[in-house]
């Protein structure tokens, strides 16, 4: 039984707020996450020949797989024990520790001395970005008011592309050997990504703590006093009246955050969102990775592309994925969650099936390819990172970060591992025929996760994330 009884104003608060300078601070101060993991990715994928030849270095491709094998382990891991830090310790504390786990690990790579160091740092920076991303998805999702977060939460997903991009891009003079030398241009490009997290570092000290996170604490003063800062930026930056409020949450003893309790909420409380989580997020992870860590193979291998022009294919490929979710994002707020995620699977699968099957008929150059990819990752970019906001928004404040965590886990198992060892095994034996049977699968994963949407989807656009999944201690 609650031996207390508290009404909260907190979370009234934060959805009545105008869009401000605030809010903007938020998106470029925990947004950026994703620019820098796209980078990481892309990079990491670009300089894998230049591993290969370095003097100091010297990788075999065998060595370059286990790096890459060693930062989707470390994202995992530090998805898993990061997420339970930032449900329980809070989301301020969080997004910091893992931000400078980042930065010091990717610093490190760019001064690897051997393939030990090298996967080592790896390792360790996968483990930061993991951390990232579920410290930095609740803090997103609870500071955002409820009729903006679906395109925010899209578009911020949807700039790991940004990321993409810019990694295409300075992989290109980095990797010259005309302008570069061997043992120089990767170390500078993982240590650009060092460069961007001071920046990041340094925006952060001007977020506070989640008014939603201290409320559930049982923290409703520094909660209280945390809005009254928030109202004010807010009012100062030219919104001199805010709209009025009604408390409408009353709250009990804060919840204890076990394991036990988090496996009752996910499969007892809520299972058919975690039935729905789970079928989004890994048809998403298995088509993006088998495909997108693959597409250089195909490039190189169907179309004769030379790797140190790879790059420049896939900035058009990242542009598609960055403005899928940009442009699509205020209908998942005005159309609809339900229809729109299931809209963008099923065009993604559908445009996916037919992009194979042009492949398989031989019809399509290195150009053509890559502007059909960009149309599909245009739709399955808006799906993915809806998947995201899914089981972000879905489920209590008590344990968001950990969820997402767990979704994240599994989605980056099951696409960091099935999809690209599948797709480079059809690759290697240079039958298109088999390769397409892959696009297919990858195809008919995403109708079905549409069709999933359809039954099991939740109508949470411009709801309270109260609304949509009361908190664990709610006294409703």
């Amino acid at each position: 039984m609650a031996t207390r009884s508290t009404l909260t104003d907190v979370p009234a608060r934060l959805d009545r707020l105008p869009w401000s300078s605030f809010h903007r601070l938020v998106v470029a101060a925990l947004g950026i996450t994703w620019i820098l993991d796209g980078l990481e990715v892309t990079l990491a994928g670009s300089v894998a020949a230049a591993l290969q030849t370095s003097p100091r270095l010297h990788l075999t491709a065998e060595q370059v797989g286990l790096t890459g094998s060693a930062y989707l382990i470390g994202a995992v891991l530090g998805s898993l024990y990061f997420g339970h830090l930032t449900d329980k310790l809070g989301r301020k504390k969080l997004f910091n520790v893992t931000l400078g786990v980042y930065l010091a690990a990717t610093a490190a790579t760019a001064f690897s001395w051997n393939f030990e160091s090298f996967l080592f740092f790896r390792f360790l920076t996968g483990a930061g970005i993991g951390g990232e991303y579920s410290a930095i998805n609740s803090a997103i999702q609870e500071l955002i008011p409820a009729r903006l977060r679906g395109r925010i939460d899209l578009a911020i997903n949807g700039s790991f592309w940004l990321g993409a991009a810019a990694g295409a891009l300075v992989s290109v003079p980095l990797l010259d050997p005309e302008l570069v030398g061997p043992d120089l241009g990767w170390r500078i490009a993982f240590a650009s990504g060092a460069v961007l997290g001071l920046v990041i570092l340094f925006l952060r000290r001007y977020l506070p703590e989640s008014p939603r996170w201290l409320m559930i604490h049982g923290r409703e003063g520094e909660a209280r006093k945390v809005m009254d800062e928030i109202e004010a930026r807010v009012m100062a930056s030219g919104h001199p009246a805010l709209p009025p409020f009604t408390p409408t949450l009353s709250l009990g003893d804060p919840h204890k955050l076990t394991l036990a309790s988090v496996a009752r909420t996910l499969l007892k409380h809520y299972p058919g969102r975690t039935a729905l989580g789970v079928v989004l997020m890994a048809s998403q992870a298995f088509v993006y990775n088998a495909i997108f860590f693959t597409y250089a193979l195909v490039l190189t291998k169907f179309y004769g592309i030379a790797a140190d022009r790879v790059g420049l294919y896939i900035l058009p490929f990242a542009i598609g994925n960055f403005l899928g979710p940009v442009l699509l994002g205020p209908l998942f707020d005005t159309f609809g969650r339900k229809p729109m995620i299931a809209a963008t699977y099923a065009l993604a699968g559908i445009l996916l099936a037919v992009t194979g099957q042009l492949f398989e008929m031989g019809v399509l150059s290195a150009t053509t390819q890559t502007a059909m990819w960009s149309v599909v990752f245009f739709f399955a970019s808006a799906a993915a990172s809806a998947a995201y906001l899914t089981v972000g928004e879905c489920f209590p404040l008590e344990v968001r970060a950990l969820t997402i965590a767990l979704f994240y886990a599994f989605g980056t198992l099951i696409g960091g591992v099935g999809g690209p060892w599948l797709f480079g095994v059809l690759i290697e034996g240079g039958n298109r025929s088999n390769i397409v049977y892959g696009y297919f699968l990858g195809a008919a994963l995403m109708i079905v996760a549409a069709v999933v949407e359809l039954f099991l989807g939740v109508k949470a656009e411009r709801k309270s994330l109260e609304d949509v999944a009361p908190p664990l201690s709610s006294l409703r």
